[in-house]
């Protein structure tokens, strides 16, 4: 059949509250809780659908609302549809598969705070935590969401603690950034453990459509609508950008008198390798400043007490790799500093995406030197928008380091 076509266009309707999508009382007094009232853009388009059971295909990026649309979708097939008797330990309900650690444990704690109001089991798989925690996990109680990555996932159902031949949805995010990272002969093997396309509803996104995403995409749906959220629309219009133009050697004191701004209360610094990371962040300790390290290289389990550190305060400053760019959402981050320029101008749109959200307003501030200038006209033509250049005012260069 051919597939329907839910395209945002430029001038999008009057946004539909959730009370009118006639969700689960449950699930309307979480939204609430949450102070959430009206939907995004990707939310309006996809749940009419999606609620009704249809298969979708979503272009988007994060921070437009996807995961919320996923999860409220299941979360209502759940609460409505009474479960098929006898359940089994391992035999999760709906799968959500995601390519990092850091995006499941997002994805996972979204997905409890809309299913605060009902008994709802929500699991994560990951690597670099307790196997066997995991698995008493699986076993404590029966499984309704299942939310992995494909490598532990695999690791699980090869050992039998895992069966996916119940799953009744299936969603796969960010299935650009899998196919980058080769998880994609993983993904297929455990598609087809799940039941055919014609018996689940499948949700399928990626922030970008190449010829391979839209060719997977056709495998594993079944008459979905499409839905594509442009990345002009995404680059919030609440996030200030101003990019520094800056000598190599000087970024350092750039960042330190930047950060001793009394508005500078809450920032994210953005490098791009492991080692820049390391290196920014011993720096910044030894100059006094409270902050917390993101990258792969940090063992599992201090990420995610970094960033629980970091979304209540105690860092003030959180130094990471692009690893933290995608799905992590931490509330009231003021600013985001790309100390070094991305290569992949979608990233800077996945940084400064940490900021300006739920209406708040945000600062991106990017450093531009000698070595990486030459990056900013892709940035720009992904942005559709010229990026304003200046040299910064000679007391920010001012330096407070021991020589």
């Amino acid at each position: 059949m051919q597939e329907q076509t839910a395209a945002a266009g430029p001038a999008p309707r009057p946004s539909v509250t959730f009370r009118e999508l006639g969700l689960p009382e449950p699930l309307l007094r979480a939204v609430d809780d949450l102070g959430f009232t009206h939907c995004t853009p990707i939310q309006q388009e996809v749940l009419p659908y999606t609620l009704l059971g249809h298969d979708c295909i979503g272009k988007a990026q994060t921070g437009t609302g996807k995961t919320a649309a996923f999860l409220l979708t299941i979360l209502t097939d759940l609460l409505n549809t009474p479960p098929e008797e006898p359940r089994y330990a391992g035999e999760p309900r709906a799968l959500v598969i995601a390519p990092t650690r850091e995006l499941v444990l997002q994805i996972a704690k979204d997905a409890a705070d809309l299913a605060r109001h009902t008994d709802m089991h929500i699991v994560t798989l990951i690597g670099g935590v307790d196997y066997d925690r995991q698995r008493q996990q699986l076993e404590r109680r029966l499984v309704d969401i299942l939310v992995a990555t494909p490598g532990r996932l695999m690791d699980f159902h090869s050992q039998r603690q895992v069966h996916l031949d119940r799953v009744e949805l299936l969603v796969i995010d960010e299935a650009d950034r899998m196919l980058d990272m080769g998880f994609i002969p993983q993904v297929r093997r455990i598609v087809r453990q799940t039941p055919p396309k014609s018996h689940r509803q499948t949700m399928f996104f990626s922030a970008t459509f190449t010829e391979e995403v839209v060719r997977l995409s056709d495998q594993w749906t079944h008459d979905p609508v499409r839905v594509e959220i442009e990345p002009d629309r995404v680059a919030s219009k609440d996030v200030e950008q101003i990019v520094y133009l800056v000598e190599a050697d000087r970024k350092l004191d750039l960042l330190l008198n930047l950060l001793k701004q009394p508005e500078a209360a809450s920032v994210m610094v953005f490098a791009n390798r492991r080692d820049q990371v390391r290196r920014l962040h011993e720096r910044l300790e030894r100059a006094g400043i409270s902050c917390g390290i993101l990258s792969g290289e940090v063992p599992q389990p201090k990420r995610v007490k970094t960033l629980e550190a970091f979304r209540d305060g105690s860092y003030r400053v959180l130094v990471a790799t692009d690893v933290a760019g995608r799905g992590i959402h931490v509330e009231g981050v003021t600013h985001v500093v790309n100390y070094t320029l991305p290569e992949d101008p979608d990233d800077y749109v996945h940084r400064i995406g940490r900021t300006g959200r739920a209406g708040a307003s945000g600062t991106s501030i990017s450093f531009a030197c000698e070595d990486d200038a030459f990056l900013l006209p892709q940035i720009e033509e992904l942005l559709g928008q010229k990026l304003p250049c200046v040299h910064p005012d000679p007391e920010l260069l001012v330096s407070h380091r021991r020589r």
